[in-house]
């Protein structure tokens, strides 16, 4: 509270009182006074210089104890309580009580302190400090001072998550695991007990080289529009487990009820027939189960060749452990060189055949029974593939036909991919410009996302910015390429999660793009 001196007279300074209602201020505020122990004495009248002239003086005891209250004179009234108090009554003009007033104490402000409450029930708070904010809890009520809240970012807070389809494909992927399973146990039985486990662990490590620079090779292919971690694990498995299982158990079947075959019969004829058959199964079940990640001929070549790849590497196990068991190894040197380093890309090459059908399909958003002759055809390439391979090694030179034949094979199915993927990078382009048409993305961020030495030039530029921001470049780009994916299954208008998929897509990358430009 604040104190100023009386303008009375010759009183003691008082606390301020304030001026009864009605009352006119003064118009100008009064000159400020100095200290009462520096003030000089008022001039007095020259009648009242008398040199024998004593002035009256104040009590004592008001001032031999400076920490007690003062004496107040007599005609000081306390102000009330939100009544304001009458003024001092000023006392006769001729004594001249402030020139002999002793040293005052210095003054400190009253130690009662009102409460909230009080202070705004008073008549002279301000406005903005009577009115009582409500909380929805206790634990909502603010410090003395809380730093402002930052303003909520748009559009939205997080990132949304893809919408989810319905769980019956879970349902389906889940009881397709548990068939992987089974046959699983089945296959570990097969080669315990009729290759041993000491040929059986080699050759599974032997296996494992081919099938490690297979999945490189795919991986390569894959970068562009990556797939789901847990369809190239399903596609992996059941070329692995399933197909070569079903392999050996129609196999089992047929010599039971055909009797023995020629192996050139069985490598030629049924080997293409029976194994390509269950491999192009794991593709089609794939385009059933993932609909939403099959998108187009380069999807469909990713998971034929890891169908294949998982097929190779069970069928190699078995192929080393027979070799190293019959020829010690020298044997198992020579058939490690043909299949491990002459020919690993064999049955990935064969399956990626039906896969690439099937994936054209699924860029046409054809329905599940148009899918299924697409990949018959692809099969019949497959099996054709598969056939000459095996009738090189059965009826003429291998290595002869492997350079003039095989290898020119090889090199179309590269070229092949590279065309796939200019289209794939075309069309994302092409999608991905309508959005920036739209105010979603500017031109050059377009030529970044949708280019090869555009994204290695974001790529290198996020991790030149603190922190080493290439993990976000990295799901910028990948969410920029699902959205011109999902763009393009909303065109066709045969994916009912489209719309919602491209909201969910839309605030992601905005969101990633800002936290990539963010200080």
């Amino acid at each position: 509270m604040l104190v100023s001196m009386s303008s009375g007279g010759p009183s003691q300074p008082t606390p301020y009182t304030p001026p009864p209602a009605g009352q006119p201020q003064a118009a100008q505020p009064p000159a400020p006074q100095p200290p009462a122990a520096q003030q000089p004495a008022p001039p007095q009248p020259a009648a009242q210089q008398h040199p024998g002239y004593q002035p009256p003086a104040y009590p004592q005891q008001s001032y031999q104890q400076p920490h007690q209250q003062p004496v107040q004179h007599p005609g000081y009234q306390p102000p009330a309580h939100q009544q304001p108090a009458a003024p001092a009554q000023p006392t006769h003009p001729q004594q001249p009580v402030a020139a002999q007033t002793p040293p005052q104490p210095p003054y400190s402000p009253p130690q009662q302190q009102y409460s909230a409450q009080q202070y705004a029930a008073s008549n002279y708070a301000p406005a903005h400090f009577t009115q009582q904010p409500g909380y929805a809890s206790v634990l909502a009520q603010p410090t003395h001072y809380s730093p402002p809240a930052p303003v909520a970012p748009s559009p939205a807070q997080g990132l949304p998550a893809l919408p989810v389809p319905g769980g019956k494909g879970k349902v389906v992927l889940f009881v397709l695991f548990g068939f992987l399973g089974f046959l699983l146990l089945a296959l570990i039985a097969y080669f315990a007990f009729f290759l041993g486990p000491i040929s059986s662990i080699i050759g599974l490590v032997l296996a494992l080289i081919p099938l490690a620079i297979v999945f490189f090779v795919v991986w390569m292919i894959d970068r562009w529009e990556p797939e789901p971690k847990l369809m190239v694990f399903f596609a992996v498995a059941w070329g692995a487990i399933a197909a070569i299982g079903l392999t050996l158990l129609l196999d089992l079947a047929l010599t039971l009820l055909v009797g023995g075959r020629s192996d050139a019969a069985g490598a030629v004829v049924q080997a293409p027939i029976v194994e390509e058959l269950f491999k192009g199964l794991g593709v089609y079940l794939i385009f059933l189960i993932a609909r939403r990640n099959f998108d187009g001929p380069v999807d469909g070549v990713v998971y034929g060749a890891l169908v294949g790849a998982g097929f190779a590497f069970t069928e190699n196990i078995q192929y080393f452990a027979i070799s190293l068991i019959e020829g010690g190894g020298a044997q198992l040197g020579v058939t490690f060189f043909v299949r491990a380093i002459l020919s690993p890309f064999a049955h990935a090459m064969f399956t990626s055949l039906t896969g690439l059908a099937i994936g054209l399909a699924a860029r046409r958003q054809a329905s599940a029974g148009a899918a299924l002759g697409f990949g018959a055809l692809g099969w019949l390439g497959a099996v054709f593939l598969h056939a000459l391979w095996n009738g090189s090694a059965t009826f003429g030179d291998f290595f002869l036909l492997y350079f003039l034949l095989q290898v020119p094979l090889f090199v179309g199915f590269i070229f092949g991919v590279i065309a796939l993927r200019r289209e794939e990078a075309r069309l994302t382009k092409a999608r991905l410009s309508e959005y920036a048409a739209a105010g979603w993305f500017t031109p050059e961020e377009v030529n970044m996302l949708a280019t090869r030495p555009g994204r290695k030039v974001g790529l290198n530029w996020a991790a030149q910015l603190r922190g080493d921001r290439r993990p976000l470049m990295r799901e910028f780009i990948k969410d920029a390429t699902k959205l011109a994916m999902v763009r393009q299954r909303a065109i066709t208008g045969r994916d009912p999660l489209a719309a919602q998929d491209e909201q969910a897509l839309l605030a992601r990358t905005r969101a990633t793009k800002a936290a990539l430009l963010a200080y």
